[in-house]
């Protein structure tokens, strides 16, 4: 095993990645929170709305491997500081922005930037920390993406209170224009000039195999999962992905590393944290809706009742490496998603009456399960990865993670959405507004308040409800199961003692033990 010079620099440059990754984090829930209050004004529907979430989120994925590639040969700084620019750009269209379709715009251009820094900020960690420093390095780079979500929706909201909700947008600039200087100032330039080329072909059959699955998983509820458009896009999402495989399988350089998967600590860990994350977005789009249009809070106070996830998340960071260090990364990983899995079963007996009580239980759970099984997956992920191959690698690992998030926002999205229709009752209603209050929650209150309906915002709360309830178990089945595909396939890697065992001696000792 080779060894790392420390840069003395390190721990500042930390603070650049950690700068890079708030600004992604906070961005992310600010969106979920003002998602009502957007509905609301440009009168978007569900499916519009899982649009504005996932042009980000489609964007981002397709572009994250090339975006790893870029960086290892051009420059890693250079391509985090580009992508904190695009990021500010796309940020200053969405506050600019009138209409719906302009808004999916500026969040496509957001998910370019997104798409640089993410990997970069990852696979710097390996170039700058030696193995015993760096399972603490992952932990607080992860810990700064985690942290923006609490922070986004509690700011958001007091902006949403205070100003039009051009103004989630805007907050992006200082933040973004932050990592930036802290970027310029502090972070050494690392380079791998080998790494393969970017694959223009590649990135075209990830960027429309993506579009087109989410596309008919966003569309399905509407349309009908026998539709014709629905079957076609299916169909065409698998044969780009089944070509986007084959093509990378052939070239000599790929841009997909398919061998990366042939490390089963590397390719379980890497699922097991996309399972996670497909879980926490679908969590997070379904829960904003149901604070304030379901419990009446405004936007700061829903971002304030995200807060218990929040204290869950950080008593989970501390714990994660103890577990660990005693039982091993499997049974951290495999705990926490258990934990994740009784969380969502648990957030599916909410019911309208309820109350927040119930809500900050499950939700302090799940910021528990989230972090002591995501913590421990992505370092397990990362100390298998080559470190000439750092940011393509790396790059491989957050893709995986943003087409779970995509899919889970449109799938559950789409679920709710279905649920929703199917519960709500809109009898003695015209045609037009029945269509209106079936589109959202929100849509269904706009409906109720202008018709004096209390009936029909009733039935909107109670359809909700029992959407968000059937999302939260789905939720908590996928966990379930991952949690059991964790405990079976990750590798069993022993137990730290002292600092002689790194995750890369294990990650080798599991490896040569397969």
């Amino acid at each position: 095993m080779d060894t790392l010079t420390p840069d003395p620099r390190r721990w500042w440059a930390l603070a650049a990645l950690v700068a890079s990754m708030l600004t992604l984090g906070f961005d992310t829930t600010i969106l979920n929170v003002a998602l009502p209050t957007m509905a609301a004004d440009l009168g978007a529907t569900t499916g519009e709305q899982q649009w504005m979430a996932d042009a980000y989120v489609v964007v981002f994925a397709a572009l994250m491997l090339p975006a790893g590639l870029l960086g290892d040969r051009f420059g890693r700084r250079l391509m985090l500081i580009t992508g904190l620019g695009i990021f500010l750009a796309g940020s200053v269209v969405g506050a600019l922005s009138g209409e719906v379709n302009a808004v999916i715009a500026a969040r496509a251009l957001m998910g370019v930037g997104a798409a640089l820094v993410t990997p970069l900020a990852l696979s710097v960690v390996p170039t700058l920390f030696g193995p015993e420093e760096r399972t603490k390095a992952v932990g607080i780079v992860s810990a700064a993406s985690a942290l923006g979500l609490p922070l986004g929706p509690i700011i958001g909201g007091w902006l949403l209170n205070h100003f039009w909700w051009g103004s989630v947008f805007l907050v992006n600039v200082p933040m973004a224009a932050v990592g930036i200087l802290a970027c310029v100032f502090l972070l050494p330039e690392t380079r791998d000039p080998s790494s393969p080329k970017v694959d223009a072909l590649s990135t075209a059959l990830t960027a429309t195999g993506l579009g087109a699955l989410v596309y008919a998983i966003i569309e399905a509820p509407t349309r009908g999962w026998g539709d014709a458009l629905v079957l076609g896009m299916l169909g065409a999402a698998v044969l780009l992905i089944a070509a986007l495989v084959l093509r990378e399988r052939r070239v000599e350089r790929p841009m997909l590393d398919m061998t990366l998967l042939a490390h089963r600590g590397f390719l379980f860990n890497t699922i097991a944290a996309t399972l996670v994350t497909f879980v926490l977005t679908g969590l997070l789009f379904v829960l904003p809706p149901y604070l304030q249009a379901v419990l009446g809070h405004d936007a700061l106070g829903t971002g304030v009742r995200l807060l218990p996830m929040m204290g869950g998340l950080l008593v989970a960071s501390r714990l994660a490496p103890q577990v660990v260090t005693r039982f091993g990364a499997r049974a951290a990983v495999s705990a926490g998603l258990v934990v994740l899995a009784f969380a969502g079963v648990l957030g599916s007996r909410t019911t309208v009456d309820s109350g927040y009580g119930f809500v900050a239980l499950w939700l302090s759970v799940t910021g528990l399960g989230f972090g002591l099984s995501l913590i421990p997956a992505m370092n397990g992920g990362l100390s298998a990865l080559p470190r000439d191959r750092a940011g393509s690698g790396s790059g491989l690992l957050m893709t995986m993670r943003q087409v779970g998030g995509a899919i889970g926002i449109a799938l559950l999205g789409s679920l709710l959405a279905a649920a929703f229709r199917d519960r709500l009752d809109v009898a003695g209603l015209p045609g037009r507004a029945a269509d209106t209050a079936g589109e959202s929650v929100v849509a269904a209150h706009l409906v109720a308040e202008r018709a004096g309906s209390a009936q029909l915002a009733a039935s909107a709360n109670s359809a909700y409800v029992h959407g968000m309830g059937v999302v939260l178990l789905v939720c908590g089945i996928a966990a379930l199961v991952s949690a059991l595909l964790a405990a079976a396939f990750l590798p069993a890697t022993p137990r730290p003692t002292g600092t002689s065992a790194t995750p890369d001696m294990a990650a080798e000792q599991a490896d040569a033990r397969q």
